[in-house]
């Protein structure tokens, strides 16, 4: 496909602040949703076909970094600058509980197979919180070399992929001992981490590069250099052809996955992008940004 500028995306608006994470659900027998996490200190959850809003989870009392669902979609998490990841029921919108910090957190993530939820922030541990119990103390894991920027769950419960906000890298931890097994290297901090939904590629941004690593033997598989710097990338779910970054140029870029090609350009934001997702089924993607718009855009095929 040649490069091209692409189609007119759906624009959400709502939140009043920047856009700096978005979430997309699995599919579900409803469809799936996308939730977005802003400095307003609201996430919001929308249909994720057509940006539709469903809800706002009012209760945070400063900037939402990181949000995430659970894969049937009832429940949501955020994590705040207020000290707290919360946990609502994405049904009615109601917070089900609030986990204390001790400073701001950045990161969260819910364990696909367990009731397990993840933390991380700048304290720099990884927290477990048991979500069957979650009055309990969580497990903590403090030897993180720095603030923890992104988290998320690899093979199961059994190991958490981490970032920091100040040290280069990727860091694989064991979730049985809390050690480090692996980092993944890179030269500039990695703003963006993401394993695809097949469970064979880690998708990493860091500074004006986007990697893919094998997610079970942990090698480079290929790295590009971007055109300008980005702070988040996203691989095609279904097919692993396509994907997507964006960064301060305040532009989504759509590449060819083999060959580094830059196949589109999606111009609208009014600021830099800080999250692009790509939906489950592959069809079509969003992006957030510094102008507090989420944008939709269908993905061109050939």
């Amino acid at each position: 496909m040649d490069k091209k500028k692409m189609g007119v995306p759906l624009v959400c608006h709502g939140h009043s602040r920047p856009v700096v994470d978005l979430f997309y659900s699995p599919a579900t027998p409803d469809g799936f949703f996308l939730i977005s996490a802003s400095k307003d200190a609201k996430p919001m959850l929308r249909n994720g076909e057509t940006g539709d809003w469903v809800g706002t989870f009012e209760g945070h009392k400063g900037a939402v970094w990181s949000c995430c669902l659970d894969k049937n979609a009832f429940r949501a998490a955020s994590a705040s600058a207020d000290f707290t990841a919360k946990l609502w029921d994405a049904l009615t919108g109601d917070e089900l509980h609030s986990f204390d910090h001790k400073h701001i957190v950045r990161a969260c993530s819910f364990s696909e197979d367990t009731p397990l939820l993840l933390t991380g922030g700048m304290e720099k541990i990884l927290r477990i919180f048991d979500l069957n119990r979650p009055d309990a103390p969580p497990r903590e894991i403090d030897k993180s070399p720095g603030s923890i920027r992104t988290l998320a769950w690899l093979h199961s419960d059994k190991t958490i992929l981490s970032s920091c906000t100040d040290v280069g890298g990727v860091r694989l931890w064991d979730t049985r001992t809390g050690d480090i097994i692996q980092t993944l290297e890179t030269k500039s901090p990695v703003t963006s981490a993401e394993v695809s939904r097949d469970g064979r590629y880690i998708t990493t941004a860091d500074g004006s590069t986007v990697k893919f690593w094998d997610a079970n033997h942990f090698g480079l598989v290929k790295s590009y250099e971007m055109p300008c710097s980005v702070e988040s990338a996203s691989l095609e779910p279904k097919k692993g052809e396509t994907f997507i970054a964006g960064g301060e140029d305040m532009w989504v870029h759509v590449f060819d996955f083999q060959t580094g090609e830059e196949t589109g350009c999606n111009k609208g934001h009014h600021g830099a992008v800080h999250c692009v997702r790509f939906e489950p089924g592959g069809e079509s993607y969003g992006s957030g940004s510094e102008d507090g718009t989420i944008r939709i855009w269908q993905l061109v095929g050939e």
